[in-house]
């Protein structure tokens, strides 16, 4: 058996009187897409910036200085997403969050990461290597130092390979490319666009990201309006999952799509086997073919007409 129900979020940003009121409305989602059936479940970009409206109003407030506060959620929020995961017997990637210098073991400054939790237990993460010019100029946020697969364990004969390209990282080919060539069979891309030009950007990465690498890729958006937020105040996107359009998948390569920043789950059931036999018979070989870009070069000669 290799097909395995995804489900990704239209997640829209809360608001929350306590961490109780936070922790119940994030089970609730849990709850709902794993009783639809969802082995593995993705969440957005910049989604845990909702628990900033626990904090002080002027934190609240506070672009950056809200970063530090939010620290104090940390290992709560993680616990939280781990008992998620072990109760319904699913793998979750957690709403992102920056992550401050005192939850780095390099000692680097803020970090945008996506945790990964499995139904054991085990917690891993990666962090965003690409950052917009809001996170760079405005928010003081770094990218991260290293890319990572990761094995998930659902029964399969194989452990399944994927990998988290967290928004801005999957319009940029080598950084999934890298992945699928360590043998990632599916990209996951948490994103938060406030535009529909930026959407389309994420949307339009994560389309040639699968033609590209012959793998599926799954968008998860923040949708709607938390203008309380100075850093997701406007949230505009639809989920996705992808494949290459070739033999055995779909003509334009949507497997499913959601609708424009309407709060759900969009559910698809990803065959593994016909993504492999698609590698083996597609009608172009774009995965095995990338090497053959640079050669003999890319050396380019000006000419003049």
């Amino acid at each position: 058996m290799s097909i395995l129900p995804v489900a990704a979020a239209q997640y829209p940003i809360g608001r929350f009187a306590d961490f109780a009121a936070w922790h119940a409305h994030a089970a609730d989602w849990v709850a709902t897409a794993a009783g639809q059936g969802a082995k593995l479940l993705l969440f957005p970009e910049y989604g845990a910036m909702e628990l900033t409206s626990l904090l002080p109003e002027a934190l609240q407030q506070d672009l950056t200085g809200q970063i530090g506060a939010l620290q104090r959620y940390h290992d709560d929020f993680v616990a939280a997403w781990t008992e998620f995961a072990a109760r319904h017997g699913v793998h979750i990637v957690a709403p992102s969050l920056p992550v401050t210098a005192g939850k780095e073991k390099d000692g680097s400054g803020i970090v945008n990461r996506s945790y990964l939790l499995a139904p054991n237990g085990a917690v891993a993460y990666q962090d965003k290597r690409q950052m917009t010019r809001f996170e760079r100029e405005a928010w003081i946020i770094e990218g991260g130092a290293g890319l990572k697969v990761f094995d998930l364990d659902f029964g399969h004969a194989a452990p399944l390979r994927v990998g988290i390209t967290i928004c801005y990282d999957v319009e940029f080919p080598l950084i999934a490319q890298a992945m699928a060539q360590a043998g990632a069979d599916l990209i996951l891309c948490p994103s938060c666009t406030d535009t529909l030009a930026g959407a389309n950007r994420v949307q339009t990465g994560a389309r040639a990201r699968a033609l590209e690498n012959q793998v599926f890729v799954a968008v998860s958006p923040t949708v709607g309006l938390a203008e309380w937020s100075p850093a997701v105040d406007v949230n505009v996107g639809w989920a996705s999952m992808l494949a290459t359009p070739d033999r055995g998948m779909p003509d334009d390569g949507v497997i499913a799509m959601g609708e424009l920043s309407k709060p759900g789950w969009v559910h698809a059931e990803l065959d593994f086997d016909a993504l492999r036999q698609t590698r083996e018979d597609a009608q172009v070989y774009t995965r095995r073919d990338w090497p053959a870009q640079s050669q003999p070069s890319l050396d380019v000669t000006p000419v003049s007409l």
